[in-house]
């Protein structure tokens, strides 16, 4: 074993649980489900006992308030979006060994005993606080159930935790004129008790075991981590009044639950218990390693609050490491689930089938492990074309294709090695290592990039071989190429395994492997045997064309064109003006003669259009929503008494009126009948 894990007898690895209230999207799967199957692809090749668990996290206020916008029960949202989620999960190649749901029964049952043996050790503080209540709905108010207008930005929208237009993170009595978004009455402050973790008794602990002895932890998780601690953690409650969830497993809990943040982290225990009689190998030994793979809107709960939890109970390990990503855009837009700005994991499989490695590949190479980064579709179809096809693909192809032409598919055997020979054989091994390093350390990015060199390694070797051209003086040294070639593709079979499965699996159906290659004996050791048959080959990969990716941002458009249309809101009314102020605007029909774009500028086109008393000059910001040449002939109105202004040295001396769709489109004001230019308006 490696230092990072020789003193571990097993690995027990998390994947963060996705709330069941809608798809999983490629923000999920950049900065969890790829990085964290990565992992535990590997650990399994080194054949070390390994278990990787998840599950869908079923209760909370997003649940309901999803079950509540469609019409339908909690359970229904749950069943749906499990089954969905789980399904897309298997589709895409993450290879959970347990995908579970926390509405299970034994999930229940391990959650009311951890909170159970915390009460009985008196861990948990009981406070009485005042919160609002509806009083017509006869309930108390989750914070996403409470709108009202935002103290920063006057959103008339925002929620009781957060101004969704501004950001703002609130408390629901910040919130200006707040309201119950399940009656729409006003609300009350009402008495009522819940049970609070208090996580300020645990600070000097979490203090020594990460500050001092998790200096190793990404940088990223280790800063957000020392910001809380250096703020002074607060009590947190772990109670609910909620009719969706755990109830509470104590005298006087009537209507109450445990907050979802409390019982979701258990599941991690309770789908182990599900998958395995000896759970407890993994969650309470010394010789096992616990690690959490999650977003990094999670390292608060991962890293301080639940290792409190484990603590306080006290038989539970703590975890090793906590390799949070931070968050994937697109489009450079925030992915949002609520817009539906998103590329939904489910819709990738069903639009790009048997494709599942190049998205793989494009989230890990574009992986946002130290800052925020950004998915596109070029990009996508850029590496894709580029390093998929152009160099891996073109490598094997090109090796499998020669050894088929020359050798009838079997693995030749060679003769004497060349220094440049032995050169490219020993690189073998040492690439394996720098991807086995980066791995250990949870560098994905990094480890990616040096099993790509493994395609490298062989394109350059074989370009500057040219066995195709020395076969016709010298078929032995032939041999002995594409000996060389082929140990280097059988190494790829098993090295790119964790990142590109699907790909791998059917690399080695060429090569005529019926199980991946021991990672162990990539180290120089012959993989492929001479005599060996391989099958028929085709393209490892294919390229992606530009009418595919056309197709995925013209999706994207729509989708933002109906979100504009949907949030549209009217701008404010502007100051009252005098009829007389109004007098003064001369506005006139006229009609476009010429239009062209203005050199060097993205809107503006440059017009000349007749007013009926002149030809004219303007400049207008409308380029980015009409041809020019479309647009002439067109008739406008516009105002022709608009002091003159000079724009990218072009006299303008009028004003077009247009109006602003909700999608931001601007449209031209045209009269309901044909009528001279001149016409005045008013």
């Amino acid at each position: 074993m490696s230092e990072e894990n020789c003193n571990y007898k097993r690995i027990l690895v998390t994947s963060a649980l996705p709330y069941a209230n809608g798809p999983i999207h490629i923000g999920h799967i950049a900065g969890v489900y790829v990085p964290s199957d990565i992992y535990v692809r590997f650990q399994r090749l080194k054949h070390r006992d390994v278990i990787h668990i998840c599950g869908s996290d079923e209760h909370g206020v997003a649940i309901t308030m999803k079950a509540r916008k469609e019409g339908v029960t909690p359970q229904d949202i749950i069943d749906k979006y499990h089954a969905l989620n789980k399904k897309a999960f298997e589709d895409f190649g993450i290879s959970f060994d347990i995908y579970s749901r926390t509405s299970s029964e034994i999930h229940t049952e391990t959650s009311q005993e951890i909170f159970k043996t915390l009460y009985d050790k008196g861990v948990f503080v009981e406070k009485t606080t005042k919160q609002y209540y509806d009083e017509e709905a006869k309930q108390f108010l989750a914070d996403r159930y409470i709108t009202g207008t935002c103290p920063h930005c006057g959103n008339t929208g925002a929620y009781g935790d957060q101004c969704e237009k501004c950001g703002t993170s609130l408390d629901p009595t910040d919130l200006i004129n707040p309201k119950s978004a399940i009656s729409g009455s006003e609300l009350v402050l009402k008495e009522t008790k819940h049970w609070y973790m208090p996580l300020e008794k645990y600070q000097e602990f979490l203090e020594k075991w990460i500050l001092q002895d998790h200096k190793n932890w990404k940088v990223n998780v280790y800063g957000q981590c020392k910001s809380w601690l250096d703020q002074g953690l607060q009590p947190r409650a772990v109670s609910r009044d909620l009719d969706w969830g755990i109830p509470v497993p104590v005298e006087g809990a009537d209507g109450k639950v445990l907050y979802v943040w409390f019982d979701a982290p258990i599941g991690y225990i309770s789908f182990t218990k599900q998958l395995t009689p000896d759970w407890e190998k993994y969650w309470k030994s010394p010789d096992s390693k616990l690690v959490h793979f999650i977003g990094k809107d999670n390292i608060v709960f991962h890293c301080i609050v639940f290792p409190s939890i484990l603590k306080a109970e006290g038989s539970y390990i703590l975890p090793d490491n906590v390799p949070a990503n931070e968050f994937l855009n697109l489009e450079n837009d925030k992915i949002s689930t609520s817009r539906n700005w998103a590329v939904w994991l489910h819709e990738y499989n069903e639009d790009f089938p048997g494709k599942q490695d190049v998205l793989r590949y494009v989230l890990t190479a574009n992986a946002p492990e130290t800052k925020d980064n950004d998915f596109t579709w070029k990009d996508f179809q850029q590496r894709n074309n580029s390093e998929l096809v152009a160099v891996l693909g073109n490598f094997v192809n090109r090796t499998l294709l020669l050894t088929e032409k020359y050798f009838k598919n079997v693995v030749p055997q060679p003769n004497s090695f060349t220094d440049s020979d032995k050169e490219a054989l020993a690189e073998i091994a040492k690439i394996k290592d720098d991807v086995e390093k980066s791995l250990e350390n949870y560098r994905f990015r990094e480890a990616l990039n040096f099993a790509m060199g493994l395609g490298r390694l062989g394109n350059k070797y074989i370009t500057e071989q040219e066995p195709w051209k020395v076969f016709k003086t010298d078929p032995e040294r032939v041999k002995t190429v594409l000996y060389v070639n082929l140990q280097i593709t059988a190494a790829i079979s098993t090295v790119l395994e964790p990142f590109i499965p699907f790909s791998m699996k059917k690399l080695r159906g060429f090569l005529g492997l019926s199980e991946i290659l021991d990672w162990d004996n990539i180290d120089g050791r012959e993989l492929l045997k001479p005599g060996s048959t391989l099958n028929k080959s085709s393209l490892l990969f294919e390229p992606i064309t530009d009418e595919v990716v056309e197709a995925q941002i013209e999706k994207l458009n729509r989708t933002k064109i109906e979100n504009m249309k949907n949030n549209f809101q009217p701008a404010p009314q502007k100051p009252l003006i005098s009829f007389d102020d109004f007098q003064k605007c001369d506005i006139r029909t006229a009609t476009i003669l010429e239009a062209e774009k203005v050199a060097k500028t993205t809107k503006l086109l440059k017009l000349t259009v007749d007013t009926g008393i002149d030809k004219r000059t303007l400049v207008s910001g409308i380029a980015e929503h009409y041809d020019p040449k479309e647009i002439v002939g067109r008739k406008i109105l516009m105002i022709v008494n608009l002091e003159p202004r000079k724009i990218k040295g072009i006299e303008s001396k009028g004003m077009i009126l247009c109006a602003e769709g909700g999608d931001k489109s601007l449209h031209f004001l045209n009269p309901d009948a044909e009528l001279e230019n001149g016409c005045q308006i008013g």
